[in-house]
């Protein structure tokens, strides 16, 4: 891949198109209108001079972002000679539907990804002409900072369409996932489960906003830079999350039934890394490894934590 198109030149389509541009790659970005895209154009270099002087961006990458990146005044001249295509406009079905259909007339070729981050891809795809090109290649807000993306195909998409959408996004610097086209992919189902249960928690009287904020941060979301919630349950043991589940019933049985896929590994003898596995296997000679480096990871997370200070939310200033 050499020139990428991005269609939608927001905040989300900015910090794509800067990504791309800082890579290497070719990109041109457009808007619903001319005016839009030059303003957004001009925002976007602006962005990136202020990133690179505050060291976010390495060096040269206002310049690779400043020549890198062009302004077309419509979806078609965007588009074409593009290899890859990513469709960035609100998150509106019949917006994204009628810009998806022009993307796919205007160039028959380039694999075409959606910044979707919750309409089902299936639901995108029927305008697409040659279907099989088509795939959710969702970003998160920053783009430019967020390294996760997770890659959604439909039920159509082609394997190379895939394989194509994974490479450009480790191009840029990204981590590449795979979801099923499910409602709200991965990222929203958890996002959304937890915002849900802390919301209720708040409503109970159990613990403040500030409170439930702080705990997040500095406890279990503190580990989640490092390791997933697989991960994390396999190091604390698969039988101490069931008792844990046990207890939880005791005041909430609707809430936290103990799921079956836990309960399969326990019986198979399969209790997290002190047996070897559990979700994620590990070889047991590397344990000791692992918690090496767990413990380094959450010391350094510290020090940062500390060297930042606290965010303007927790500054009582």
């Amino acid at each position: 891949m050499s020139r990428i198109a991005v269609v939608g030149s927001g905040y989300m389509g900015g910090g794509i198109a800067q990504v791309a541009a800082i890579a290497g790659h070719e990109v041109v970005i457009t808007d619903a209108t001319p005016e839009i895209a030059r303003a957004n154009l001009d925002r976007i270099n602006a962005e990136a001079e202020a990133f690179e002087a505050q060291g976010l961006f390495p060096d040269g990458a206002a310049a690779a972002v400043r020549h890198g990146i062009s302004a077309a005044d419509d979806v078609e001249s965007a588009v074409v000679g593009a290899d890859l295509v990513e469709e960035a406009v609100p998150e509106r079905l019949e917006l994204k539907r009628g810009t998806l259909a022009r993307i796919s007339r205007a160039n028959p070729d380039a694999v075409i990804g959606s910044n979707t981050s919750t309409i089902a891809l299936g639901d995108l795809a029927p305008p697409v002409e040659n279907p099989h090109r088509f795939l959710g290649v969702h970003f998160s807000n920053p783009a430019p900072f967020i390294p996760g993306v997770e890659i959604i195909p439909h039920d159509g998409t082609s394997e190379g369409a895939i394989a194509t959408a994974e490479v450009f996004v480790r191009s840029v610097g990204k981590l590449p996932a795979r979801v099923r086209d499910v409602t709200g992919f991965v990222l929203n189902r958890l996002q959304y489960a937890l915002f849900h249960e802390a919301t209720q928690l708040v409503e109970e009287g159990v613990a403040s906003v500030a409170d439930i904020d702080t705990i997040v941060r500095s406890t279990f979301g503190f580990r989640m830079p490092f390791f997933g919630p697989f991960a994390i349950a396999d190091m604390a043991g698969l039988d101490v999350y069931a008792f844990c589940y046990a207890s939880l019933q005791q005041g909430l049985p609707d809430r936290f039934p103990t799921p079956a896929m836990l309960s399969e590994r326990i019986a198979a003898g399969q209790l997290g890394t002190k047996s070897g596995g559990g979700f994620r296997a590990i070889d047991a000679a590397r344990t000791d490894e692992l918690i090496a480096y767990r413990n380094r990871a959450y010391v350094l997370m510290a020090r940062l934590l500390e060297e930042l200070g606290p965010s303007p939310f927790d500054d009582p200033r």
